[in-house]
């Protein structure tokens, strides 16, 4: 039905790193490619799960002539704790993010490094709080209000705040279940505890506090991250930008942005607008400064500024391999240590800027609030000063690029709706329309397609491929961090995608003006997800797990996304994962995970399905949605 003949395809994609590679075997440098070779076949034991090394009598791993340890921990217990503990490391590096931000908005004042753009959205967070708003600064408020989010890492009593925000059946089944997420510290701290020599080894036990641990994340330290981003930086809202590697400008002064925290990004952008600074570019020859983004540090920039997005996860050596990029400026996160001994051999200056990140063979400019001005001016001269230094004959940027409508926060949503439909429920409008055309069968359904690449699975192809065979079907797709990008380079966030969906919801984003695939932002913004789910829910007057409604991470790779996962399954949305979680050792565990009435299923009505075969992985997902749809009798 679709020939999807004027998007980019993997094979053009392909194509350009072939040529990529090409320029860094010139100056003898290797990639992830070659390293991921190398590294073939993986270790059986990890990839199931089986092998334990939390104490020093092992390590331990499980066969059937040796089927428990030498404590005496049987298979389940040890796949179980191994999966508790890539859940904590998840948890606690996007909590960590959002604690980040929290101390940004602390740092808050007029005329600062840092300022409120969206003050009403802090008073809503603050009234949601009960914190009186009448009458107050709205810098003490933002003080005050961070003042309290930093409470919700370490408080001693009580739940998080933000889980009040779920429908009412969704937190009586968290507190029935016991897992309600307390202080977010607290959950992590307690995963390392339970997994520890001499402590949990039962399977139900470990994989409920996996499901709060994320849920600490999902409803906590992401949201923060997200909420208190968007009262710094601004809500995001729908604009135009570009991506793929074709952003780069062989007559500019080419920065790369890559990590997760805005707050380092954010800074960049603003003084590589300063006329003074591009005015020394033109100066050295170039004529002006150009910012692009990798990961979800892009996403961050991108639906703020427009800035456009280079690459994903398995792109970031792309943009130095085209011999253009005057530097690469890191935060944390998904950041390869690669870049280091690749950025020298070529001009590039490859920059770190936190002390949770530090990367061999990098320059190292500890970044933080109070500094932040002088810190992201001093980096844009550096890369401004570094573009003499290119090499003419190594400078090769593939032609790839392609529009991109970015930026459909909740509150963008809901007022793309209102526009169309005039609800006016409340001051965002509302998400009834949307509840009309799934209710109708316009739209069959919506999948929120998150996650990283991996190269286990061929780059990019498994989101891009799964997108339009959603899209054909009439599923819409909301996206956020590396999938977004997939979807971006590809052309599926250009509203002329729409040409390609099935009838229903082709109609849909011609009505409304939007693209298929919509742009939510960065990984911690998963947690927008949530919201949104939340608010079909309380709209439609059913539960989450009713909605017909699915999470599917295709090539996902890191701890936060075990993390994710969790947080979106508890929230009451099945979710479908293209790699294995390593867990496969174990039946039990499997059992608890993906069974239809497994522990996931009995205590939040939601359980994983793992599929590495794409089309299946596909089918499934549509008959899901087409199985709720039938519950509900639609």
């Amino acid at each position: 039905m679709n020939n999807w003949d004027e998007l980019i395809t993997i094979e053009q994609m392909e194509e350009a790193t072939r040529t990529l590679l090409e320029n860094g075997e010139k100056v003898g440098a290797d990639s992830w490619q070659q390293r991921a070779k190398n590294q073939t076949p993986h270790c059986g034991f990890g990839e199931s799960g089986t092998c334990c090394r939390i104490c020093t009598m092992g390590p331990c791993r499980i066969t059937p002539k040796a089927p428990r340890g030498i404590c005496g921990c049987d298979v389940h217990g040890i796949v179980a704790r191994n999966y508790l503990r890539f859940t904590a490391g998840g948890s606690a590096t996007h909590s960590d993010h959002g604690r980040e931000i929290c101390h940004t908005l602390h740092e808050t004042r007029e005329g600062g490094n840092y300022q409120v753009k969206d003050p009403e959205k802090l008073k809503r967070i603050a009234k949601e709080w009960g914190v009186e708003t009448e009458g107050k600064d709205i810098y003490d408020l933002a003080h005050e209000m961070a003042e309290l989010a930093l409470l919700e890492y370490g408080k001693p009593f009580g739940t998080q705040k933000f889980i009040k925000r779920a429908p009412e059946h969704t937190q009586e089944l968290w507190a029935k279940a016991d897992i309600e997420p307390r202080a977010i510290d607290r959950e992590v701290s307690q995963s390392l505890h339970m997994t520890h020599m001499g402590c949990s080894s039962l399977p139900e036990a470990l994989i409920r506090h996996s499901l709060r641990s994320g849920l600490s994340d999902g409803w906590g330290g992401s949201m923060m991250g997200t909420e208190f981003s968007d009262v710094m930086f601004g809500t995001p809202k729908p604009m135009d930008t570009e991506a793929n590697i074709g952003v780069m400008d062989k007559d500019m002064v080419n920065i790369i942005v890559h990590g997760h925290d805005p707050s380092l990004s954010e800074m960049i952008v603003f003084y590589a607008n300063d006329p003074e600074m591009i005015a020394l570019a033109k100066e050295q020859g170039a004529k002006g400064i150009n910012i692009a983004g990798v990961c979800c540090t892009a996403n961050e920039v991108t639906m703020r500024h427009g800035i456009p997005m280079a690459g994903n996860f398995l792109s970031q050596e792309n943009v130095v391999l085209t011999g253009a990029c005057e530097a690469i400026v890191v935060d944390v996160q998904c950041i390869f240590p690669a870049l280091g001994p690749l950025s020298k051999c070529f001009h590039t200056k490859f920059i770190t800027t936190s002390p949770i990140a530090q990367i061999p063979e990098a320059e190292f400019i500890r970044f933080n609030a109070e500094t932040a001005g002088e810190n992201a001016k001093a980096i844009v001269k550096m890369a401004i000063m570094n573009f003499k230094n290119r090499k003419p004959e190594l400078v090769n940027i593939p032609q790839l690029k392609t529009k991109a409508r970015v930026g459909y926060s909740v509150e963008a949503i809901k007022k793309e709706l209102d526009g169309v439909c005039n609800s006016h429920v409340d001051e965002f409008g509302s998400l009834k329309p949307l509840v009309d055309v799934v209710k109708s069968g316009v739209l069959r359904g919506a999948v929120a397609m998150v996650g990283c690449n991996n190269p286990k699975v061929r780059p990019d192809t498994a989101h891009i491929e799964l997108m339009k065979k959603l899209l054909a079907n009439d599923i819409i797709v909301v996206v956020t961090g590396c999938s977004a990008q997939a979807a971006a380079k590809a052309g599926l966030m250009d509203p002329d995608a729409a040409k390609y969906c099935g009838e229903g919801l082709k109609r849909v984003c011609k009505l409304v003006g939007i693209p298929p695939v919509l742009h939510m932002g960065s990984c911690v913004d998963i947690s927008r997800m949530m919201i949104l789910a939340s608010d079909v829910a309380k709209d439609w007057g059913i539960n989450i797990s009713q909605i017909p409604l699915c999470g599917c991470a295709p090539e996902w790779m890191s701890e936060k996304a075990v993390s994710i996962g969790n947080y979106v399954v508890a929230t009451g949305i099945d979710t479908y994962l293209g790699v294995d979680p390593y867990t496969k050792g174990s039946s039990e565990v499997t059992e608890l995970l993906q069974g239809e009435n497994g522990l996931c299923q009995q205590l939040v009505e939601a359980h994983f399905i793992v599929d590495t075969d794409l089309e299946s992985l596909g089918d499934k997902m549509i008959a899901g949605i087409e199985a709720k749809r039938a519950a509900l009798g639609i």
